[in-house]
Order: structure tokens, then C-alpha cells, then sequence
């Protein structure tokens, strides 16, 4: 049977909300370079430029090249990450770039869709069943290397987004207990904090007493209640340890400020302070382009990278931010719909990791640019600033468009 064209079968949806997204970012970061008289918005212009030849090699390939070769890719992007520690530039104290005369490359923007890649490969593979301790542990493993190679850099923002691959390995059979794991140590971690170990233990006591109870005569066991109760009252007294010794000065002050421990308006908590007073003064409509006064005035810290939002909501007010939030919903949901109908498990897999590395990165910045998560340096895709956020989350989101294009020749 001869193979269909794949150009007839682009999903131009797709196409429009990131075309759409990447204008209305770089307008965006036109307006907050202004008061800075910096040129970000000439390189970010050329970087976009850029972004047109790129598209079209990676539509160009084999859809079944990014397949075959997932795992000599995601080997070669492990090594990008490792080659930091002998040949990376430092900038604001991390060490996450490669620099090529003026030009800097951050190679954690592109492992995000080697990982996918790879881990997509992993679990198409037909002997694979995530119900086998041993092959949760492979897949595991191949989300935990590129983050202990990012973590040292140091760049948790870029590690943090690595976690949404755990819901993937769900979709795909991972038993649950996985994720209520996950979402009740980072519960008792932040309770931990706001209230004193013993109320924390207290809670989980009394917990695990009502579900011991609630449990059929048969499912009860005592002995692994009890295992579980040692295991909450050792994690709740390891909090403090851990908050003191393991985070940095400035982690734990942008906890503190979230948690309402500590007022810095005029410190740590300057950033966040006056990315609300921004997005505040919006209104409903926004004083319009150009003439948002907290921007124009270079009120907001890196307001054309991680704050960029900071833009929308104070020149183009409520109903621009929910246009924005629009399109993002619109594109994750449009991948999420073409990654169900996808003949191979690859191409679905895949498709999951890109709705779920985008979701991650649009919420946890919108988040934190409104104060209700620690700031934490996690760029909005298409929005901002930067050569090789811009350049990732393409590759990232076209491999996925040329998959879809291409499964009118799969069987």
C-alpha cells in the first residue's frame, strides 16, 4: 500500500494556537523591554525567525526516525546535561548553559522531549507491563537521570517539571499507590511547616485509624497500619531537618513568604510582591499596550522571562489573562484529544508527555507570578524570553504534530 502524503494531515489547529501563543509572547516581551532599554525583543525576534527553519526539519524527518532513534537520543542528551560540570557557563549562579561566543544554549530545555522520547519508547515496547515492580523501576529510572543531572546545576524549576511524567506511567498502568504517594509527602511537607510535628502526626494518626476501621473485617491489618504510622511520624520529624539543611537560604524564604511566616516586601518576596500589584492594577481590560505603568517603570524583576504574565495582566487586563489561559487550555486539551486517537502506543505515550511538560510549565508560572506557588524559575512556554525555551518546546510539541500527521500510514 503506498503511503499517504503527511503534509494533507497536519492538524493546523495545533499550528494556529502555538503561532498564535509565540505573536502574543513576543509582544509581549517588546512591551517589558522597553523600560530596561534592552534588546530582548530584537533576539527574541531572530530567535523566532529561527524557529520557521527548524519546524520544517523536524517535520521533514521520519515520523518513525524519532522512534527508532529515541534512546541514542535521550543517550546524547544525558551527556549534554553532564557536560555542563566541565565546559557549562555560570549565570546568576547556575550552571546550566553552554556559551558559543555571545550565544548561549541551555541543554535542560531540550531534554524534556529526549526524555519523553525515550520513556514513550520504553513503555510502547510490548513486553512491558508496568504492573512488574522491576519495570516500574525502569521507568522510573529514566525519568530520575536527566533530574539528578539538572538538580546539581542547580535548576529545581526545570527538575520540578519532570514529576508530571509519573501521571504519564499512570495513564499507562502504574499502580496508584504511586501518586497518593507523591501528593501526601508533598501534603505532610507543607503542613509540616505550618503546624508543629505532633498535630501533623496527630492528623495522620487519626487518619489511618478512621480508614483501619472503615476497611472491610478482611482488607484490615494492623501490622501495616502501624508500619505506615512509623513511616508518617519519621517523614513529619525528617521535615524540619530537611527544610533547615538541605534547602538553600532562599528556597526557604520564598516558602516562608508563601506560608505567611515572613514579610519581605522590599527582599525575597520583592518579585512576587509587585508581580500581584501588576496583575492587580489590570482591572478587566488592562491600561492597554504599552501603557501598563508597573512595567514601564521596570518594576518587576526578569519581568520578560519567568514574569512575563506580569505583562498580560497589567496592559491587557482579566479578560486577556482568561484569552491567554484560552489558548493554553485549548492546545493541551487539542494534544490530549490527538494523542487518544493515535494508532501506536509511541506516538499516545508521547503525546501524554507533551500535554503534561507544557501543563507543568503553564501552571506552576502563572502560579508563582500570582504568589500561591514559591518562585522558582519555570519559563511560560511560547511567552517567555529565551533562544532555547522557545526552540525546546517546539521541537517538543512539532515531533508530536509530524506523529499525528504521519498515522494515516500506520496500520
Amino acid at each position: 500500500m503506498k503511503n499517504q502524503s503527511v503534509t494533507n494531515n497536519i492538524d493546523w489547529i495545533s499550528i494556529i494556537i502555538y503561532a498564535s501563543l509565540v505573536i502574543l509572547g513576543w509582544l509581549n516581551i517588546y512591551s517589558s523591554s522597553l523600560s530596561s532599554m534592552e534588546d530582548t525583543y530584537e533576539k527574541q525576534l531572530i530567535f523566532i525567525v529561527l524557529t520557521i527553519p527548524l519546524i520544517f526539519v523536524v517535520l521533514s524527518v521520519d515520523g518513525k526516525f524519532y522512534e527508532k532513534y529515541a534512546s541514542i537520543i535521550f543517550g546524547i542528551s544525558l551527556l549534554t546535561l553532564a557536560g555542563l560540570f566541565l565546559f557549562g557557563k555560570t549565570i546568576a549562579g547556575q550552571r546550566c548553559w553552554y556559551a558559543i561566543g555571545s550565544f548561549t544554549i541551555q541543554p535542560s530545555e531540550f531534554a524534556k522531549a529526549a526524555t519523553a522520547l525515550a520513556l514513550a519508547k520504553y513503555l510502547s515496547d510490548t513486553q512491558i507491563n508496568l504492573k512488574d515492580v522491576a519495570r516500574q523501576w525502569q521507568a522510573l529510572a529514566i525519568i530520575i537521570l536527566p533530574v539528578l543531572l539538572i538538580l546539581p546545576q542547580p535548576d529545581p524549576g526545570s527538575a520540578l517539571i519532570y514529576s508530571i511524567f509519573i501521571i504519564v506511567l499512570y495513564r499507562e498502568g502504574l499502580p496508584s499507590w504511586y501518586v497518593w504517594t507523591g501528593f501526601v509527602t508533598v501534603f505532610l511537607f507543607v503542613l509540616t511547616l505550618v503546624l508543629e510535628p505532633q498535630y501533623v502526626i496527630l492528623i495522620g494518626l487519626a487518619v489511618i485509624i478512621i480508614v483501619h476501621f472503615k476497611s472491610r473485617l478482611a482488607d484490615r491489618n494492623i501490622v501495616l497500619s502501624s508500619i505506615l504510622f512509623v513511616l508518617i511520624s519519621g517523614f513529619v520529624f525528617s521535615v524540619d531537618y530537611v527544610f533547615d539543611n538541605v534547602f538553600k537560604q532562599h528556597h526557604r524564604d520564598r516558602f516562608n513568604i508563601l506560608l505567611g511566616k515572613t514579610v519581605d516586601m522590599k527582599g525575597i518576596g520583592y518579585n512576587t510582591n509587585q508581580s500581584e500589584i501588576a496583575i492587580g492594577s489590570g482591572g478587566w481590560f488592562g491600561k492597554g499596550f504599552l501603557e501598563g505603568t508597573q512595567t514601564k517603570g521596570g518594576f518587576v524583576p526578569e519581568q520578560h522571562t519567568d514574569y512575563i504574565f506580569t505583562t498580560v495582566g497589567e496592559e491587557w487586563g482579566f479578560v486577556g489573562s482568561l484569552t491567554v489561559i484560552a489558548l493554553f487550555a485549548g492546545l493541551l486539551l487539542r494534544i490530549i484529544y490527538l494523542a487518544e486517537r493515535q494508532k501506536t502506543k509511541f506516538s499516545r505515550v508521547y503525546g501524554y508527555c507533551v500535554a503534561g511538560i507544557l501543563f507543568m510549565h503553564f501552571f506552576v508560572n502563572i502560579a508563582m507570578v500570582v504568589g500561591i506557588f514559591p518562585t522558582i524559575g519555570v519559563p511560560l512556554p511560547f511567552f517567555s524570553y529565551g533562544g532555547s525555551g522557545l526552540w525546546g518546546f517546539t521541537i517538543l510539541l512539532f515531533i508530536f504534530i509530524k506523529m499525528d500527521a504521519n498515522k494515516v500510514n500506520e496500520w
